[in-house]
């Protein structure tokens, strides 16, 4: 799990120097956070998380919110790396639709 994570955690990395919404990235293993804050402020961008949300389902990616800002991705351990790519290629996809 803790590769995998790494993994993930990487290409999480490279969606927040994308786009500006994404405020933090953090995981322990495979417990993974996406914060989105208002680029600039300590503001939470709920409204935004809530569009990736659903762009993401729509998709076939599920995940929970918490504190209404943060994407929390909790990824079975036995997740293949093709299986990563498809997720961030997802969450790519449902940031790019934010317009950001």
């Amino acid at each position: 799990g803790r590769r995998m994570g790494e993994f993930a955690l990487a290409g999480l990395r490279r969606l927040q120097a994308k786009y500006p919404v994404i405020g933090d990235v953090r995981g322990i293993g495979l417990m993974l956070g996406v914060e989105l804050l208002r680029p600039g402020a300590w503001e939470r961008m709920t409204q935004a998380a809530e569009q990736v949300l659903y762009a993401a389902l729509r998709r076939g990616l599920s995940f929970k919110l918490t504190m209404g800002n943060i994407l929390t991705l909790t990824p079975a351990l036995t997740i293949t790396e093709d299986e990563m790519n498809e997720a961030l290629r997802i969450l790519d996809a449902c940031f790019a639709e934010l317009g950001n």
